[in-house]
């Protein structure tokens, strides 16, 4: 099938909220994504974050095969050996203490606001930062500080107020007593991989605890590797540290390895507001996720991906630094694989010329080339995009 087939298709019968790259893929192979015309890509989003071990690992693959052969779906009436492995692994890397299994990033935010609502009861105001982005469906959007995402399908779930991005004094003035949560993203994603300070995460923290209000940490994109820790906010709270580690984070991306799987990790505290019965998913935490997401784990714990994260995150940085002489380029952050390039003009045309030359980015708040390879993505592929880049951005004019 052809990609003008498929577009004709698509246009015909499927609700068109996308603006799909012009690629038709077909296969896929380490960082690379393959289209039906044998045009190799090198794709430097890896599924907004979803494809951290790349295409077609070989251990993935093996463990897929096998597991297949058993039910793919067990309700969660029942018991399977999967969700309780994985649930200790994810308590035991994060430092929390409870784990439960949903089926996406969104749906873990859903689960966060609702138990934070059970556990502040009667108090329901939740502060969110500007800028963020939690997600699409009305509890998650309603927390979202974009307004593009928000104002046509207002009017929103109330309770919802915003605080300026890494502003102290705001968080302070806003986290009075009748909050009874704060939610963060540790590293903006959506709002152009904007990194959360030390200081306001730590003030966060004690202030939170002070008023009896829960913080909450969305981790769906910078968690579970892609900075080169397990979670982005342990590098303000180890998981020793439990007066400084969050009440609960939201986790999924890369968790169940393209098969759809998000978790909620819940401190006791949290947890024991929470009774049987109160909430509850079909699909989250299947065997056939659970069984995927544990060999994740171990891969990424066996070939010691979280060091060469940090170790090839270190060396892309600094490549993408190197184009800072450039006029068009405003500012290079991020941490490990989990980074941007801020432009003074807008990088839609951009993303779209780099596609023609094989690469894969995306452009997010408008301005910002925002970059989430695989992890095993190599300095000669680095290195191969930079010298695709850098012509392409000395050809825009300010």
């Amino acid at each position: 099938m052809q990609l003008a087939h498929v577009k004709e298709l698509e246009k015909k019968y499927l609700l068109g909220t996308y603006a799909r790259y012009e690629l038709l893929v077909d296969r896929g192979n380490g960082a690379y994504l393959i289209d039906k015309a044998n045009k190799r890509y090198l794709d430097l989003l890896a599924g907004i974050g979803v494809n951290s071990l790349g295409y077609n690992h070989p251990r993935v693959k093996q463990v897929l095969r096998k597991q297949i052969k058993k039910p793919l779906h067990v309700s969660n009436l029942m018991y399977h050996e999967y969700q309780g492995r994985l649930a200790q692994k994810l308590c035991e890397i994060s430092g929390l203490d409870r784990a439960f299994f949903t089926n996406s990033g969104t749906e873990s935010i859903e689960g966060c606001l609702k138990f934070a609502r059970a556990y502040g009861r009667p108090k329901f105001k939740i502060l969110s930062l500007d800028q963020s982005f939690h997600g699409r469906t009305f509890g998650a959007l309603s927390a979202t500080g974009q307004k593009q995402y928000r104002e046509q399908f207002e009017p929103l779930v109330p309770g919802f107020e915003f605080i300026a991005f890494n502003d102290v004094q705001d968080l302070e003035r806003k986290l009075t007593d009748d909050v009874c949560a704060v939610l963060v993203e540790t590293i903006q994603g959506e709002g152009g991989i904007r990194p959360l300070s030390e200081e306001f995460y730590k003030r966060a923290r004690e202030l939170s605890a002070e008023k009896g209000a829960l913080l909450i940490v969305d981790e769906i994109q910078c968690g579970l590797g892609r900075t080169g820790c397990w979670y982005a906010f342990h590098r303000f709270a180890p998981p020793s540290d439990k007066a400084m580690l969050p009440d609960m984070v939201a986790s999924a991306k890369p968790l169940g390895l393209g098969i759809p799987l998000g978790a909620i990790l819940l401190s006791e505290k949290v947890a024991a507001a929470i009774q049987v019965g109160q909430h509850g998913t079909t699909f989250g935490g299947g065997p056939l996720a659970c069984r995927a997401s544990l060999e994740y784990f171990k891969i990424l714990e066996e070939e010691k991906v979280l060091e060469r994260v940090s170790i090839i995150g270190a060396y892309f940085k600094k490549r993408l630094e190197e184009l800072k002489d450039l006029p068009v380029v405003k500012e290079v952050r991020g941490e490990g694989l989990m980074l941007a390039v801020e432009l003074k003009i807008s990088g839609k045309e951009i993303v779209k010329q780099l596609l023609a030359e094989g690469f894969i980015i995306n452009c997010t708040h408008e301005t910002v080339l925002r970059m989430l390879p695989p992890f095993v993505i190599t300095e000669k592929q680095i290195d191969k995009f930079i010298r695709a880049l850098r012509p392409v951005l000395e050809a825009q004019k300010l």
